[in-house]
């Protein structure tokens, strides 16, 4: 098993306060929970959540342990170090391939961690002890595990994106802001690329192509604070750029505007058509125990999703025409890979040492 990794000195990282009590998990009450680390990879370019954030965090460190890895600007990681508790472990980035960031920090939260399960969330994600304990309990029997999330708000943003994630939820199950994992499937995979887009499916099909088991835990369901307008709006194209890593969703997807330009001659096909995703949806929203958190209006919701998506992936094609997609100040080409190629890719790295002591290669993406 690899040791933990140092994190290179930040001099923007002002040392925890002295005065401040760190608040650790209490061994005694542990219990489902002990074992397991929480990471949670952070960029930010604006501290307007900051607050909410490190209340959130003052729980969960009480829970298990909790890993920053923080890849804001200096000024804002000495912010952030102020703000959370001073038991978290706040970390920079070490260095990773690849131009999605996140996975730098992901892999180093992992990396650094000695507790085999490990809860990755993003920031948005509000975990309970509850789905915690939930998560941690389903990594016995699988290597990742897959939660889903809600809006803990409502707003018509969100109402609008949880009519994508019911559909999603009927076809099989939504691609949520955190996962579980355990550690030694990853690192023994040799981690995950670094130059994709869609990111937690990377993580998972590397995984799997390595033999580790997937759990799509459609009963786990976990808050997540709704996005503001600008960025919901910012959002549109570069979720619908996911789907070039699933072919199939696709080429279903690049059906829908033909298909709604025949329909619209004839209200009631229309009609039909919006019926037929609404009952879908609703669906989704009664497996596993999903109508304790969607409301029953959220159904009625995902016609606008459709018709957004209907556009905004022959969108996201033009921009794969066009070089790929804007992230994060950089383009990034390839949304994800498929499990044969990764298996392919695992068994042509393997040599004398092992793939847990490699990383992933950045060549074109597929």
């Amino acid at each position: 098993m690899d040791l933990p990794v140092t994190a290179p000195p930040d001099p923007g990282r002002p040392a925890p306060p002295r005065t401040a009590a760190a608040r650790r998990p209490d061994p005694a009450a542990a219990g489902a929970l002990r074992g397991v680390r929480y990471v949670l990879p952070l960029r930010w370019s604006q501290d307007a959540g900051l607050a909410e954030l490190a209340a959130y965090l003052e729980q969960v460190v009480q829970w298990l342990p909790v890993t920053v890895v923080d890849g804001s600007a200096p000024e804002r990681r000495a912010a952030h170090r102020r703000a959370f508790p001073a038991a978290v472990e706040h970390v920079v980035p070490d260095p990773w391939p690849g131009r999605n960031g996140k996975v730098a920090g992901v892999m180093t939260g992992v990396r650094r961690a000695r507790e085999e399960r490990i809860v990755l969330a993003d920031d948005d994600v509000r975990h309970t002890r509850a789905s915690l304990e939930r998560t941690a309990a389903l990594l016995e029997e699988a290597e990742v595990v897959r939660p889903q999330n809600y809006y803990l708000e409502l707003p018509w943003q969100a109402r609008w994106d949880t009519g994508r994630t019911l559909l999603a939820r009927a076809l099989g199950g939504d691609h949520p802001g955190t996962l579980g994992v355990r550690r030694s499937a990853l690192l023994g995979a040799g981690g995950y690329d670094g130059d994709v887009l869609f990111e937690n499916l990377e993580l998972i099909r590397t995984v799997r192509a390595a033999g580790g088991r997937e759990r799509v835990a459609l009963d786990v369901l976990v808050g997540r604070v709704p996005p503001d307008v600008s960025h919901f709006r910012g959002q549109r194209v570069r979720q619908a750029y996911d789907d070039l890593a699933q072919p199939a969703r696709l080429l279903a997807e690049l059906s829908l505007l033909p298909v709604l330009c025949w329909a619209v001659r004839r209200p009631v096909r229309l009609a039909a058509g919006a019926g037929t995703v609404c009952a879908l949806a609703e669906a989704g929203r009664r497996r596993a125990g999903g109508q304790a958190v969607y409301p029953a209006t959220s159904a009625a919701w995902a016609p606008l999703w459709v018709l957004e998506r209907s556009v905004c992936v022959w969108a996201a094609v033009l921009a794969r025409c066009r070089g790929g997609v804007p992230y994060a100040g950089a383009r990034l080409r390839a949304a994800g890979h498929s499990t044969a190629r990764l298996r392919r890719r695992l068994r042509a790295r393997a040599g004398p040492a092992g793939p847990e002591h490699e990383s992933p290669g950045t060549g074109s993406p597929g």
